[in-house]
């Protein structure tokens, strides 16, 4: 049965891109930032972390199942046929330094799928994984790479200082943060920064925020709960104060007795004037075009995170949208630049931590 959509959806074309003509030297800009980050966070832990999202809560292994029915319009890429693919999952907080979790930033969640067939990515031949890198917010908080790039150099030069008053500071922020939201409105300047509500990171929502190409498409792409046990978690209160590691200890809590089940949702650019492929700080009006459930993620119980998997998955594992099948190439300032970005800083931690990072053919490498 064909979707049903009005307007329908654009067809995917190269001219949908507007690539700045200064953007190389934007990239360079952002690679000296991120390595700053990962310098200052190697001096003060002795170990290199990812200088954005260094620190794991979750490091999870499960299966994405691809029903069999889809219509044509969402039978696209990896979603094309039906199939069970192996996983992992990275639950994480966004900061590029190792923060005690009172400290309340957005949550992220990574998704690398094994086995997946397709023309490849530029740089991931030879490769079978598809990465989906998301955070539990619609839109970016930049519109594009040279607006983040100043961004992150104010970031940056916070790493790794004051973590008293982080705390603080994060504390009056999710006050304001809830006064906002009361009146309708969220701000993602104030999220950032550590307004993001103490909740527990299993009920939320995670969005690619910038958009892909979905075969002859383009989307943005979303990972929601859909178990009962998971969405019972949406705006679940979660006191982590005085528990450092207190996301952590809740996901290993949860995952030592229950599994779960995620709806993965895609939704179609339908009008390139208010769903801007260039801009990533727009949130695309789900009135026009809502999102749509086309595969499930489903977790089995586990230990969520231990010593093995953290070698195996934090240290050992890259996670990029550029690690995939070209019917799901990144779109966008914000996507192109973490392109080189992203590869630059997994050598960093392949090279400082001594450790071989590539991508799996099975997940049986992984060895959990």
């Amino acid at each position: 049965m064909p979707l049903s959509l009005n307007p329908p959806p654009i067809r995917f074309d190269e001219s949908l891109e507007r690539i700045e003509p200064d953007e190389a030297e934007t990239v360079e800009q952002l690679i000296e930032t991120l390595t700053g980050i990962n310098q200052t966070t190697l001096e003060h832990e002795e170990h290199a972390y990812r200088s954005v999202h260094a620190k794991s809560h979750a490091l999870l292994t499960g299966e994405l199942i691809v029903p069999d029915d889809l219509p044509r319009e969402l039978a696209q890429g990896i979603f094309a046929k039906e199939g069970r693919y192996p996983l992992v999952m990275r639950l994480s907080t966004v900061p590029g330094d190792i923060l005690d979790d009172s400290v309340s930033t957005p949550r992220g969640m990574a998704v690398k799928i094994i086995g997946v067939e397709g023309e490849r990515l530029p740089g991931s031949d030879g490769d079978v994984t598809q990465d989906f890198v998301l955070v539990n917010g619609p839109v970016f908080s930049a519109p594009n790479a040279k607006r983040f790039a100043s961004t992150l150099k104010l970031v940056a030069a916070t790493t790794d200082r004051a973590e008293g008053a982080k705390k603080a500071l994060s504390a009056v922020l999710r006050g304001t943060e809830r006064v906002i939201e009361a009146f309708g409105g969220k701000s993602s300047t104030l999220l950032a920064l550590g307004g993001q509500p103490e909740t527990h990171p299993l009920g939320d929502t995670y969005f690619s925020q910038a958009p892909i190409r979905f075969g002859d498409y383009v989307v943005k792409l979303s990972i929601a709960p859909h178990s009962p046990n998971l969405t019972a978690l949406t705006d679940a209160e979660l006191d982590v104060n005085g528990k450092p590691n207190g996301l952590r200890d809740a996901m290993i809590e949860y995952f030592a007795s229950q599994g779960g089940e995620w709806e993965v949702r895609v939704q179609f650019c339908t009008d390139p004037e208010t769903m801007p492929i260039e801009d990533a700080s727009v949130a695309w009006p789900e009135e026009k075009s809502p999102y749509i459930d086309i595969a499930r993620i489903v977790l089995p119980p586990q230990a969520a995170w231990n010593a093995a998997r953290r070698e195996a998955i934090d240290d050992g594992l890259a996670f990029s949208p550029w690690h995939g099948i070209t019917a799901h190439r990144p779109l966008g300032s914000v996507m192109r630049a973490r392109r080189v970005a992203y590869k630059v800083m997994a050598k960093f931690r392949a090279h400082h931590n001594k450790v071989d990072i590539h991508e799996p053919q099975s997940i049986e490498e992984l060895g959990l």
